[in-house]
């Protein structure tokens, strides 16, 4: 395996302080959508309670039935007694009531209502209880690792736990596979019918900041405190983070605001290696040409701190030399940007072009020419 540094990158570096950012919450995962990046993490893997922040989940679950065609937005469901009798937050839904599936959506998300989720969890599951153990086993196929639901409200439950990284990673998930839904995590207020007026308003400080916030859940009891998990776009950026254990709410509000500050100001977006641009010329066994041009397909992009010091370092490793014949767009090594204090970001690197193999001739010269080397480096060594 053949590992060149590549000195692209001289002119960044990393600066210290903008990874000494301490959070005041318990359980904290920041993450830059555009670049894969963890900007930050604190207890992220440990399950804790995620209270109201779980409803993220049943609403993953409800966006994936009307997109597969179980529900549709228009269609009305029944309310039981058993969601009619939901304490915590509500939506107020009446056993008289056929809520449709939009403004269960609403209420589910603005208003954090328990009957609602309940609703949503009987119709699709025959009771909340298995549709808690759906939860649990689509998680798992997401790849929730540290996720265990018991109820699809977030209620205070001995066994029901998420990890901040979880809840974050189910945000990314419903940005991504539902952006024709996600507009109304933005939504400010929502009343449903006459209900209770003062209860038309959404508990997510961050959404009147004017910081580019459109989401995502607030949560809170009493064992878990109070947490967010909120998501923000600056420019082409897009920001979203899982906070927990904070004191009050305008501990809450406060830590997701110094966050995002944080999470934008401190960090850049850099092109190290712009999509197409050859990285390095890598030597090739017994091929029509010696050398073949290795690439990324996508560029590489990556986040930088402010006031950088520190050098980053890019390296293409790959094996030397590659034998033909190679295919272009064939991945052939990766390359990879190291920055102290984040992980690693890594890369593949592909072949931009054809090398059929050689012909026999061909082979033989080049048989000829890679004994003398080895000869040479044995005479050398």
């Amino acid at each position: 395996m053949r590992m060149i540094l590549l000195r692209l990158v001289a002119v960044f570096g990393l600066a210290a302080q903008a990874h000494a950012f301490e959070t005041n919450a318990t359980s904290a995962w920041v993450y830059d959508v555009g670049t894969g990046t963890v900007l930050l993490e604190k207890n992220a893997d440990e399950p804790i309670p995620p209270a109201s922040m779980s409803k993220l989940m049943t609403l993953y679950m409800l966006f994936e039935a009307v997109e597969n065609g179980r529900l549709s937005l228009d269609d009305t469901l029944p309310v039981s007694t058993k969601a009619w009798r939901m304490g915590g937050s509500k939506m107020f839904l009446e056993p008289r009531d056929t809520p449709t599936v939009d403004e269960l959506i609403k209420g589910i998300i603005v208003l954090s209502g328990n009957d609602a989720c309940v609703v949503v969890a009987e119709h699709l599951a025959g009771t909340e209880e298995a549709f808690a153990r759906q939860m649990t086993e689509r998680g798992r196929q997401m790849g929730l690792k540290h996720s265990v639901f018991r109820n699809s409200t977030g209620w205070p439950d001995p066994e029901h736990r998420m990890s901040a990284e979880d809840m974050g990673m189910v945000a990314l998930r419903l940005i991504e596979d539902f952006p024709q839904y996600y507009g109304d995590f933005a939504l400010t207020e929502y009343r449903y019918g006459d209900r209770v007026p003062s209860n038309r308003f959404n508990r997510n400080p961050i959404l009147r900041l004017g910081i580019g916030a459109d989401g995502l859940k607030t949560g809170h009891t009493q064992e878990a405190g109070y947490g967010l998990v909120g998501s923000a776009v600056q420019d082409d950026r897009r920001v979203i983070f899982a906070i927990s254990g904070l004191s009050s709410e305008t501990a809450r509000a406060e830590e997701s605001e110094r966050i995002l500050n944080w999470a934008f100001r401190q960090f850049s977006m850099k092109t190290l290696v712009p999509a197409g641009e050859t990285v390095v010329e890598a030597p090739v066994w017994l091929g029509t040409r010696s050398h073949v041009g290795l690439t990324t397909q996508q560029g590489v992009r990556v986040l930088l701190p402010a006031g950088a010091e520190d050098q980053v370092t890019v390296e293409a490793v790959y094996d030397s030399p590659l034998p033909a014949p190679i295919t272009e767009g064939q991945p052939l090594g990766r390359l990879v940007v190291s920055i102290p204090g984040t992980r690693e970001a890594v890369t593949p690197l592909v072949a931009n072009a054809d090398v059929p193999e050689a012909n026999f001739l061909g082979r033989i010269k080049g048989a000829v020419l890679r004994l003398g080397h080895k000869a040479m480096e044995a005479a050398g060594s």
